[in-house]
């Protein structure tokens, strides 16, 4: 799987396109048995959903993945490691608005608010990469959902809300219905509280029957 990211990095690099400004995050799933691998660079994120019954009322949500932003201890060393600086957009009067960015060190570029993607070729001057951070899972019998899904979904909503937003229709058998209730239910938060600007919404809906060992 690093392999394969780094393989796709490359491609977008050599595809024409201009990705000195530009970019794209990724999280992906792979599974052996009842194993499960996340690999994610950047702000889209997977979690498992995970309940005691079908018709459990109170399904648990557990992070799969990690976002990977410039304020996180971690991301934020590689960055000055690398010659850049961290902080959010600045006001007239100095004072800090929105989230912490990832900056050139003597210049207001690129302001990008994740540490991991594929492409953005100014940010990689300073420490932006397309490494993914792999975690590993054990699945069990009681798991049974899997959500990947973009950072539109996930800024307006926590974990356990998307939980309990989707696993009503796995009784249904309903996956169709549970990725278009998800994309509705972000799209109605971002126009309530994203200035009239909708990120992107995408999601992954996988309904799981993992046996029990014999």
């Amino acid at each position: 799987m690093q392999n394969a990211f780094a393989e796709t990095n490359r491609e977008v690099y050599n595809s024409g396109i201009d990705v000195r400004f530009s970019g794209s995050t990724c999280v992906s799933l792979l599974t052996f048995g009842k194993r499960i691998y996340c690999n994610n660079v950047g702000d889209s994120r997977a979690i498992m959903i995970r309940a005691n019954s079908i018709t459990d009322p109170a399904p648990q949500a557990i992070a799969l993945s990690r976002d990977h932003k410039p304020d996180d201890p971690e991301e934020s060393k590689v960055i000055l490691e690398s010659g850049g600086r961290v902080d959010s957009y600045r006001d007239q009067q100095g004072n800090q608005v929105g989230p912490m960015r990832a900056w050139l060190k003597n210049e207001n570029l690129p302001g990008l608010a994740m540490s991991r993607s594929f492409g953005d070729s100014t940010a990689a001057r300073v420490g932006v990469n397309a490494v993914p951070e792999v975690m590993m899972f054990d699945m069990t019998p009681e798991d049974r959902v899997l959500v990947l899904a973009s950072d539109g979904v996930w800024e307006f909503l926590e974990n356990q809300q998307v939980a309990n937003i989707v696993y009503p229709f796995y009784a249904q058998r309903n996956a169709e219905g549970a990725g278009e209730a998800l994309v509705r239910a972000a799209y109605k938060r971002w126009k309530k509280e994203g200035e009239n600007v909708v990120d992107d919404i995408t999601c992954i809906i996988v309904f799981l029957d993992v046996k029990k060992r014999e």
